[in-house]
């Protein structure tokens, strides 16, 4: 589970390149189809049969659930179709506020609520804006998915999340144990739809191997899930496992168990294994020959890497991903998040596509660099770009893409705008940068006239000490100067912000907010989010924390996932206690309310005062346009 609107693109990857090689790969997403098969007429039916009639106070949500069962499951198919953009009239039913049963997740709306004249006694204009006849129904659609959620968390499955689903069995979990326990208990209705599913693919396709993509621990279970059906009604059918979490935390891996789901686990870029793979089921290349691959050796009852070191595949020759299988027009466009960047994520089905492989700055110290995903950068002309971009956009007919490099380096973004302009190829697009010096106001227009709309980048926390602690090679001034540079010429600025670094301190904290709010108050970034920071160790600070004033507290034996990892910071600052403050100071910042007033306001606690001028931002600023 990643998000309802649009593929996560490894398979679409995978697939095309696949098949550029002749081999006759398929692709299907048994998420979507898992959300779909619940979120309907019979699988509402199904979760009302489940629930307990003599459970002891059942929740808000279970309760306003089954006295409103009968509008639940007259309104849960137009409303899905609605979110799939198959039936835009039905918003003016939505937005009538009594079509669909309003349970406890449309109270949040009474947080919108405010006394300003021009809101119209609308709760929604505060918190969104002026809301069009079809934002506004989507957002009260997801509410009512939303809602439907809660009740099959509560009443069937604790763990079950749009996103992160039984995410804690598997991040950083040293041990496998936790999972096996999971994976051993009886089905429940989420496990056997997903069975269900799964079965109903196999027959479909009548594979010999299985490739399952497992990007975040959220897909954890379900993956294995999968995989224990295919284990036990066709013990025949190869699987594999990869994905971003494999190349994250499972590169210690120890644990045999794994392998009584799964025959083979590759890391890092899946080609160039695969071929290796599928070379060794034909017999054409021995066992000893696989690349970066974890197989089960049966007669020592352990766990083998094996690894024939040869050349990955160059990223010119990874071939178009394709997206030819999945059900391009049954995903959910939804509208759950007040943050403009985070809509973007949610709504609209993007065509994901990477400008280069890996990072071509790779030395943030908080980041994975040493992985393959990050540290082997590997670019392709524009041409080539566009040629795919064109070919993406004749199979699934939309314009729209987000591209999902770590950092899209400004060199190919620039040599991108002036080929998708050449070529007269109309799209629009959005991605994460690194704030450097690089993107000039000329580079930016270029950039917006290409159909560039939004982009995104790590300020992390906002302090020129730490920034270069973390290597960033950007100052909090050249940050205001890029973004405004952006936001100048329409394009939506979303700042990625860091709090609890290495030797982070109070005054660090409070400071960097101010620099926040002095950048919305300029107009230079329109949205933001603030993430606790997290050691893992493939980073610099988990290789080398000594060189960032910190210790790592040391891991149990780990056989299974490893990635995150605990230290002990000297300063002692109480991160969780300001993080509250943070987020309420930029929740309002975004909605431009409170940019006048002081800084500490928004700390529950006592906190010192910001050391920052109130016109910094605004200086550098003036400074930059008198150069």
């Amino acid at each position: 589970m990643t998000q309802l609107n649009t593929p996560y693109p490894s398979t679409a990857y995978i697939t095309g390149f696949l098949r550029s090689r002749g081999v006759d790969a398929v692709q299907d997403d048994l998420a979507l189809k898992l959300v779909l098969r619940l979120f309907s007429f019979d699988g509402l039916n199904k979760i009302r049969s489940q629930i307990n009639p003599s459970r002891n106070k059942p929740s808000a949500a279970i309760e306003h659930f089954c006295e409103e069962f009968d509008q639940y499951v007259s309104a849960i198919a137009p409303a899905i179709a609605f979110l799939q953009g198959r039936d835009s009239t039905l918003a003016h039913r939505i937005n009538s506020r009594s079509f669909l049963p309003e349970g406890p997740r449309f109270d949040t709306l009474d947080v919108y609520e405010c006394d300003d004249d021009d809101s119209d006694g609308d709760p929604l204009s505060w918190a969104f804006g002026s809301l069009g006849t079809q934002d506004r129904a989507r957002h009260f659609a997801t509410l009512f998915l939303s809602d439907i959620a809660d009740v099959l968390r509560e009443a069937i499955d604790p763990r079950f999340e749009f996103v992160r689903y039984a995410e804690s069995l598997a991040a950083s979990q040293p041990s496998f144990d936790p999972l096996a326990s999971a994976l051993a208990a009886p089905l429940n209705l989420v496990d056997t739809t997903l069975r269900e599913v799964t079965l109903e693919t196999l027959t479909r396709h009548q594979p010999h191997i299985v490739l399952i993509s497992v990007p975040f621990p959220g897909c954890v279970y379900a993956a294995f899930r999968i995989a224990q059906t295919i284990k036990a009604q066709h013990p025949e059918i190869v699987t594999a496992l990869g994905g971003g979490f494999v190349n994250t935390e499972l590169r210690e891996l120890a644990e045999s168990r794994v392998f009584d789901f799964f025959d083979y686990v590759a890391l890092d870029d899946g080609e160039r294994p695969l071929l290796a793979l599928l070379e060794y089921l034909k017999g054409e290349r021995p066992q000893s020959q696989l690349v970066r691959t974890f197989v089960r050796n049966p007669e020592l009852n352990r766990v083998d890497y094996i690894h024939c070191d040869e050349p990955d595949i160059p990223f010119a020759e990874v071939g178009t991903p394709t997206w030819d299988g999945l059900p391009i027009a049954e995903y959910l466009s939804t509208l759950d998040m007040l943050n403009p960047m985070h809509r973007l994520w949610s709504d609209g089905r993007w065509n994901k596509l990477t400008v280069a492989h890996g990072c071509y700055w790779k030395k943030c110290s908080f980041c994975d660099v040493t992985l393959d995903y990050i540290g082997r950068f590997d670019a392709v002309a524009a041409s080539l770009l566009v040629d795919r971009i064109e070919a993406i956009v004749r199979e699934t007919g939309q314009t729209g893409f987000h591209f999902v490099d770590e950092a899209a380096p400004p060199k190919a973004l620039k040599a991108l705008a002036e080929e998708l302009l050449r070529r007269n190829v109309v799209i629009s697009w959005w991605g994460n940068i690194r704030f450097e010096k690089s993107f000039t106001p000329e580079l930016c227009e270029l950039l917006a006239a290409s159909g560039c709309i939004a982009i995104s980048g790590g300020l992390e926390v906002a302090s020129d000490r730490l920034l270069n602690l973390m290597k960033k090679g950007v100052s909090v001034a050249q940050v205001a100067r890029v973004t405004r540079a952006f936001s100048d010429v329409g394009v939506l600025v979303h700042a990625y912000l860091m709090y609890g670094f290495p030797t982070q301190t109070v005054q660090d904290t409070v400071d960097s907010l101010e620099y926040v709010r002095q950048l919305f108050e300029e107009g230079c970034i329109q949205s933001g989010f603030f993430h606790r920071f997290t050691c893992t160790v493939h980073s610099p600070v988990g290789k080398h924390p000594e060189d960032y004033g910190v210790r790592l507290v040391p891991l149990p034996p780990v056989t299974f996932a490893k990635n995150d990892v605990e230290f002990i910071d000297p300063t002692g600052v109480d991160h969780d206690a300001l993080g509250t403050g943070l987020n309420k100071g930029l929740y309002n910042f975004m909605h431009g309310i409170g940019l006048d007033a002081d800084i500490r306001s928004w700390f529950p606690g006592r906190v010192p005062r910001s050391k920052v001028q109130r016109d910094y931002i605004a200086r550098a600023l003036r400074s930059s346009a008198a150069g």
